[in-house]
Protein backbone atom coordinates (compact mmCIF):
# COMPACT_ATOMS: atom_id res chain seq x y z
CA UNK A 1 0.00 0.00 0.00
CA UNK A 2 1.15 3.08 -0.80
CA UNK A 3 1.60 5.95 1.46
CA UNK A 4 0.77 9.48 0.45
CA UNK A 5 2.27 12.28 2.65
CA UNK A 6 1.46 15.78 2.54
CA UNK A 7 3.36 19.00 4.38
CA UNK A 8 0.54 21.89 4.83
CA UNK A 9 1.79 25.00 2.96
CA UNK A 10 2.05 26.03 -0.50
CA UNK A 11 5.63 25.78 -1.69
CA UNK A 12 7.42 26.58 -5.12
CA UNK A 13 7.73 22.87 -6.72
CA UNK A 14 11.63 23.20 -6.63
CA UNK A 15 11.37 22.89 -2.79
CA UNK A 16 11.84 20.03 -0.44
CA UNK A 17 9.65 19.15 2.54
CA UNK A 18 9.24 16.64 5.07
CA UNK A 19 6.21 15.43 7.25
CA UNK A 20 6.97 12.93 9.71
CA UNK A 21 9.51 10.26 8.03
CA UNK A 22 12.72 12.35 7.32
CA UNK A 23 12.78 9.89 4.02
CA UNK A 24 9.87 10.94 2.69
CA UNK A 25 9.27 13.20 -0.31
CA UNK A 26 6.48 15.58 0.77
CA UNK A 27 3.81 16.51 -2.22
CA UNK A 28 3.60 20.10 -3.79
CA UNK A 29 0.16 21.72 -3.17
CA UNK A 30 0.88 22.91 -6.89
CA UNK A 31 1.92 19.64 -8.33
CA UNK A 32 -1.51 18.49 -6.52
CA UNK A 33 -3.39 21.22 -8.02
CA UNK A 34 -1.81 21.05 -11.86
CA UNK A 35 -2.66 17.37 -11.25
CA UNK A 36 -6.41 17.59 -10.46
CA UNK A 37 -6.78 20.16 -13.23
CA UNK A 38 -5.77 17.74 -16.13
CA UNK A 39 -7.95 14.95 -14.50
CA UNK A 40 -10.66 17.73 -14.65
CA UNK A 41 -9.94 18.96 -18.52
CA UNK A 42 -8.30 15.83 -20.26
CA UNK A 43 -5.77 17.84 -21.63
CA UNK A 44 -2.01 19.00 -19.87
CA UNK A 45 -2.25 21.85 -22.62
CA UNK A 46 -5.82 23.23 -21.22
CA UNK A 47 -4.96 22.63 -17.76
CA UNK A 48 -1.41 24.52 -18.08
CA UNK A 49 -3.42 27.64 -19.21
CA UNK A 50 -5.83 27.69 -16.95
CA UNK A 51 -2.92 27.61 -14.17
CA UNK A 52 -0.74 30.29 -16.29
CA UNK A 53 1.82 28.29 -17.29
CA UNK A 54 3.84 27.00 -20.12
CA UNK A 55 2.14 23.01 -21.77
CA UNK A 56 5.94 22.36 -21.76
CA UNK A 57 6.37 23.57 -18.26
CA UNK A 58 3.08 21.54 -17.15
CA UNK A 59 3.80 17.95 -18.87
CA UNK A 60 7.99 18.62 -17.05
CA UNK A 61 6.05 19.12 -13.76
CA UNK A 62 3.61 16.23 -13.96
CA UNK A 63 6.72 14.13 -14.99
CA UNK A 64 8.57 14.60 -12.21
CA UNK A 65 5.62 14.50 -10.01
CA UNK A 66 4.79 10.97 -11.14
CA UNK A 67 8.53 9.96 -10.78
CA UNK A 68 8.09 11.44 -7.19
CA UNK A 69 5.29 9.17 -6.62
CA UNK A 70 6.62 6.29 -8.53
CA UNK A 71 3.07 5.82 -10.15
CA UNK A 72 2.39 6.59 -13.89
CA UNK A 73 -1.08 9.16 -13.25
CA UNK A 74 -1.77 10.42 -16.75
CA UNK A 75 -1.78 8.18 -20.49
CA UNK A 76 -0.50 11.02 -22.93
CA UNK A 77 -1.41 10.66 -26.76
CA UNK A 78 -1.42 13.28 -29.29
CA UNK A 79 -5.30 13.10 -29.17
CA UNK A 80 -6.08 12.56 -25.62
CA UNK A 81 -4.71 12.69 -22.38
CA UNK A 82 -6.35 10.04 -19.69
CA UNK A 83 -5.93 8.87 -16.58
CA UNK A 84 -4.73 5.40 -15.78
CA UNK A 85 -5.87 3.35 -12.80
CA UNK A 86 -3.70 4.64 -10.47
CA UNK A 87 -4.31 8.13 -11.44
CA UNK A 88 -8.28 7.20 -11.44
CA UNK A 89 -7.72 6.24 -7.68
CA UNK A 90 -5.46 8.96 -6.82
CA UNK A 91 -7.97 11.84 -8.28
CA UNK A 92 -10.62 11.75 -5.31
CA UNK A 93 -7.95 11.67 -2.50
CA UNK A 94 -5.73 14.93 -4.38
CA UNK A 95 -9.15 16.96 -4.52
CA UNK A 96 -9.79 15.83 -0.99
CA UNK A 97 -6.20 17.26 0.00
CA UNK A 98 -6.85 20.66 -1.61
CA UNK A 99 -10.29 21.28 -0.21
CA UNK A 100 -8.68 20.18 2.91
CA UNK A 101 -6.05 22.52 2.71
CA UNK A 102 -8.57 25.06 2.15
CA UNK A 103 -10.06 24.80 5.03
CA UNK A 104 -7.25 24.00 7.17
CA UNK A 105 -6.22 27.78 6.28
CA UNK A 106 -9.68 28.98 7.67
CA UNK A 107 -9.45 27.14 10.97
CA UNK A 108 -6.12 29.37 11.01
CA UNK A 109 -7.81 32.63 10.98
CA UNK A 110 -8.15 33.02 7.93
CA UNK A 111 -11.84 32.65 7.10
CA UNK A 112 -11.99 36.30 6.45
CA UNK A 113 -9.18 36.12 3.36
CA UNK A 114 -10.86 36.87 0.41
CA UNK A 115 -10.69 34.01 -2.16
CA UNK A 116 -8.36 33.76 -4.97
CA UNK A 117 -7.64 31.35 -7.93
CA UNK A 118 -9.49 30.52 -11.01
CA UNK A 119 -13.70 29.68 -10.48
CA UNK A 120 -15.25 27.73 -13.14
CA UNK A 121 -18.87 28.66 -14.01
CA UNK A 122 -21.38 27.10 -16.49
CA UNK A 123 -24.89 28.90 -16.89
CA UNK A 124 -27.64 28.94 -19.38
CA UNK A 125 -26.95 31.50 -22.28
CA UNK A 126 -29.60 33.96 -22.22
CA UNK A 127 -29.83 33.83 -18.20
CA UNK A 128 -25.53 34.39 -18.18
CA UNK A 129 -26.07 37.14 -20.32
CA UNK A 130 -29.02 38.94 -19.15
CA UNK A 131 -28.96 38.70 -14.87
CA UNK A 132 -25.25 37.13 -14.61
CA UNK A 133 -22.50 38.98 -16.85
CA UNK A 134 -24.35 42.73 -15.63
CA UNK A 135 -23.66 41.86 -12.46
CA UNK A 136 -20.05 40.62 -12.31
CA UNK A 137 -18.43 44.06 -11.36
CA UNK A 138 -20.18 44.45 -8.17
CA UNK A 139 -18.45 40.42 -7.69
CA UNK A 140 -14.89 41.17 -8.87
CA UNK A 141 -15.26 44.31 -6.93
CA UNK A 142 -15.70 42.26 -3.73
CA UNK A 143 -13.56 39.23 -5.09
CA UNK A 144 -10.76 41.08 -6.80
CA UNK A 145 -8.50 37.84 -6.38
CA UNK A 146 -10.74 35.96 -8.12
CA UNK A 147 -10.20 34.76 -12.27
CA UNK A 148 -13.62 33.73 -13.81
CA UNK A 149 -13.74 31.31 -16.04
CA UNK A 150 -17.43 31.05 -17.52
CA UNK A 151 -19.12 28.70 -20.59
CA UNK A 152 -22.31 29.52 -21.39
CA UNK A 153 -24.43 27.44 -23.17
CA UNK A 154 -27.94 25.73 -23.31
CA UNK A 155 -26.30 22.43 -23.47
CA UNK A 156 -26.60 20.36 -20.08
CA UNK A 157 -22.56 20.19 -19.45
CA UNK A 158 -20.73 17.22 -17.84
CA UNK A 159 -19.62 19.73 -14.42
CA UNK A 160 -16.96 17.02 -13.69
CA UNK A 161 -15.75 16.11 -17.16
CA UNK A 162 -15.72 19.68 -17.60
CA UNK A 163 -13.70 20.90 -14.52
CA UNK A 164 -16.40 23.09 -13.53
CA UNK A 165 -16.67 24.40 -9.77
CA UNK A 166 -20.00 25.32 -9.91
CA UNK A 167 -23.36 25.39 -12.62
CA UNK A 168 -26.42 27.15 -12.88
CA UNK A 169 -29.37 25.15 -14.15
CA UNK A 170 -33.36 25.42 -14.41
CA UNK A 171 -34.09 22.01 -13.27
CA UNK A 172 -34.37 20.42 -10.53
CA UNK A 173 -31.30 17.91 -9.43
CA UNK A 174 -31.36 14.82 -11.52
CA UNK A 175 -27.97 13.37 -10.33
CA UNK A 176 -27.81 12.77 -6.16
CA UNK A 177 -23.90 13.26 -6.66
CA UNK A 178 -24.67 16.76 -6.75
CA UNK A 179 -24.84 19.19 -4.23
CA UNK A 180 -28.03 21.65 -5.03
CA UNK A 181 -28.54 25.27 -3.05
CA UNK A 182 -31.87 27.55 -4.55
CA UNK A 183 -31.28 30.33 -5.67
CA UNK A 184 -33.82 31.62 -7.13
CA UNK A 185 -37.75 31.13 -8.39
CA UNK A 186 -38.16 30.55 -12.41
CA UNK A 187 -41.74 31.95 -12.96
CA UNK A 188 -43.14 31.37 -16.39
CA UNK A 189 -46.09 33.03 -18.04
CA UNK A 190 -47.87 33.25 -21.95
CA UNK A 191 -47.05 36.34 -23.64
CA UNK A 192 -48.29 37.86 -26.88
CA UNK A 193 -47.06 41.18 -28.52
CA UNK A 194 -50.52 43.13 -29.13
CA UNK A 195 -49.27 43.64 -32.71
CA UNK A 196 -49.99 39.72 -33.11
CA UNK A 197 -53.59 39.71 -30.79
CA UNK A 198 -54.52 42.27 -32.34
CA UNK A 199 -54.65 40.53 -36.00
CA UNK A 200 -55.12 37.22 -34.44
CA UNK A 201 -57.25 37.68 -31.27
CA UNK A 202 -56.25 36.44 -27.96
CA UNK A 203 -57.41 32.66 -27.09
CA UNK A 204 -59.61 32.21 -24.17
CA UNK A 205 -58.49 28.90 -23.18
CA UNK A 206 -55.65 26.42 -23.87
CA UNK A 207 -57.82 24.64 -26.19
CA UNK A 208 -57.65 27.51 -28.11
CA UNK A 209 -54.15 27.59 -28.55
CA UNK A 210 -54.83 24.73 -31.41
CA UNK A 211 -55.82 28.12 -33.77
CA UNK A 212 -52.94 30.46 -32.92
CA UNK A 213 -48.95 30.36 -34.16
CA UNK A 214 -46.80 29.10 -30.93
CA UNK A 215 -43.09 29.71 -30.10
CA UNK A 216 -40.97 27.31 -28.26
CA UNK A 217 -38.13 27.42 -26.47
CA UNK A 218 -36.10 24.21 -26.81
CA UNK A 219 -37.99 21.20 -25.82
CA UNK A 220 -40.41 23.28 -24.16
CA UNK A 221 -43.45 22.31 -25.72
CA UNK A 222 -45.77 20.74 -23.38
CA UNK A 223 -47.39 23.61 -21.35
CA UNK A 224 -49.55 23.21 -18.16
CA UNK A 225 -52.29 25.20 -17.12
CA UNK A 226 -53.86 25.33 -13.74
CA UNK A 227 -57.76 26.72 -14.59
CA UNK A 228 -60.50 28.53 -12.75
CA UNK A 229 -61.86 25.46 -10.86
CA UNK A 230 -58.19 24.87 -9.76
CA UNK A 231 -57.73 21.70 -12.54
CA UNK A 232 -54.64 21.18 -14.05
CA UNK A 233 -54.83 21.17 -18.21
CA UNK A 234 -51.65 19.88 -19.92
CA UNK A 235 -51.35 21.44 -23.70
CA UNK A 236 -48.80 19.90 -26.33
CA UNK A 237 -48.26 22.70 -28.44
CA UNK A 238 -47.16 22.36 -32.21
CA UNK A 239 -44.13 25.36 -32.58
CA UNK A 240 -44.31 26.78 -36.05
CA UNK A 241 -40.86 28.02 -34.65
CA UNK A 242 -38.50 26.72 -32.15
CA UNK A 243 -35.45 27.98 -30.73
CA UNK A 244 -32.87 26.59 -28.28
CA UNK A 245 -32.45 30.57 -26.74
CA UNK A 246 -35.12 32.02 -24.55
CA UNK A 247 -34.03 35.65 -25.66
CA UNK A 248 -34.14 34.81 -28.87
CA UNK A 249 -37.76 33.49 -28.35
CA UNK A 250 -38.63 36.84 -26.58
CA UNK A 251 -37.46 39.02 -29.43
CA UNK A 252 -39.69 36.60 -32.14
CA UNK A 253 -43.00 36.89 -29.52
CA UNK A 254 -41.90 40.70 -29.67
CA UNK A 255 -42.19 41.21 -32.90
CA UNK A 256 -45.42 39.51 -33.45
CA UNK A 257 -44.67 36.06 -34.31
CA UNK A 258 -46.77 34.74 -31.64
CA UNK A 259 -47.17 32.99 -28.59
CA UNK A 260 -44.54 32.26 -26.04
CA UNK A 261 -44.04 30.56 -23.14
CA UNK A 262 -41.28 32.90 -21.61
CA UNK A 263 -39.98 32.90 -18.05
CA UNK A 264 -40.30 36.08 -16.55
CA UNK A 265 -36.37 36.48 -16.10
CA UNK A 266 -36.70 36.68 -19.94
CA UNK A 267 -39.32 38.77 -20.59
CA UNK A 268 -39.22 41.44 -17.33
CA UNK A 269 -38.46 44.39 -19.70
CA UNK A 270 -41.12 43.90 -22.53
CA UNK A 271 -43.84 42.73 -20.52
CA UNK A 272 -42.81 46.27 -18.56
CA UNK A 273 -42.43 48.07 -21.92
CA UNK A 274 -45.92 46.69 -23.12
CA UNK A 275 -43.94 45.34 -26.30
CA UNK A 276 -45.16 42.04 -24.70
CA UNK A 277 -48.76 41.46 -22.77
CA UNK A 278 -49.42 38.18 -20.90
CA UNK A 279 -52.41 35.97 -22.02
CA UNK A 280 -54.74 33.58 -20.69
CA UNK A 281 -54.30 35.22 -17.39
CA UNK A 282 -57.48 32.74 -16.16
CA UNK A 283 -55.05 29.89 -16.58
CA UNK A 284 -51.60 30.72 -15.22
CA UNK A 285 -48.92 28.28 -16.24
CA UNK A 286 -48.04 25.55 -13.65
CA UNK A 287 -44.09 25.59 -13.52
CA UNK A 288 -41.94 22.88 -11.05
CA UNK A 289 -38.90 25.01 -12.48
CA UNK A 290 -36.07 26.87 -9.94
CA UNK A 291 -33.07 28.10 -10.72
CA UNK A 292 -30.45 26.21 -8.95
CA UNK A 293 -26.40 26.60 -7.70
CA UNK A 294 -25.09 22.93 -8.05
CA UNK A 295 -21.37 21.55 -7.41
CA UNK A 296 -20.18 18.20 -7.99
CA UNK A 297 -19.31 17.31 -4.48
CA UNK A 298 -21.27 16.86 -0.69
CA UNK A 299 -17.95 17.87 1.03
CA UNK A 300 -17.21 21.43 2.68
CA UNK A 301 -17.14 24.45 -0.19
CA UNK A 302 -13.78 25.40 -1.46
CA UNK A 303 -14.35 29.59 -0.32
CA UNK A 304 -14.27 30.71 -4.33
CA UNK A 305 -17.84 28.52 -5.14
CA UNK A 306 -19.29 29.29 -1.75
CA UNK A 307 -18.90 33.10 -1.88
CA UNK A 308 -20.19 33.07 -6.11
CA UNK A 309 -23.45 30.73 -4.69
CA UNK A 310 -23.97 33.32 -1.42
CA UNK A 311 -23.55 36.24 -4.42
CA UNK A 312 -26.29 34.59 -6.75
CA UNK A 313 -28.81 34.22 -3.74
CA UNK A 314 -27.79 37.69 -2.49
CA UNK A 315 -28.63 39.35 -6.15
CA UNK A 316 -31.59 37.13 -7.03
CA UNK A 317 -33.07 35.81 -3.77
CA UNK A 318 -36.88 34.28 -3.52
CA UNK A 319 -38.18 37.37 -5.03
CA UNK A 320 -36.18 38.38 -7.44
CA UNK A 321 -35.65 41.90 -8.98
CA UNK A 322 -36.96 41.14 -12.69
CA UNK A 323 -40.53 40.22 -11.15
CA UNK A 324 -41.27 42.66 -8.99
CA UNK A 325 -44.13 45.19 -10.18
CA UNK A 326 -44.60 43.26 -13.06
CA UNK A 327 -48.23 43.92 -14.64
CA UNK A 328 -49.59 39.93 -14.39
Amino acid sequence: MRVWRVAWRRVAPSAKMHAGDPKAGAMDFNDLTLFVRIARLASISAAARDLGITPAAASARLASFEKELGARLVHRTTRSTTLTEDGQAFLPHAEHLLEAADLARVALGREHAAPGGVLRIAAPSSFARMHIVPGLPDFIARYPGLRLDMRISDSMVDLVEGGFDVAVRYADLGDSSFVARRIAPDRRVLVASPAYLGRHGEPSSPDELDAHTCLVVGTLDLWTFQGPDGGVTAKRVTPALRINDGGAVCDAARDGLGIALMATWAAADELRAGTLVPILRDYPLVSTQTLWAIYPSARELAPKVRVFIDWMVERFGPEPYWDRGLPL
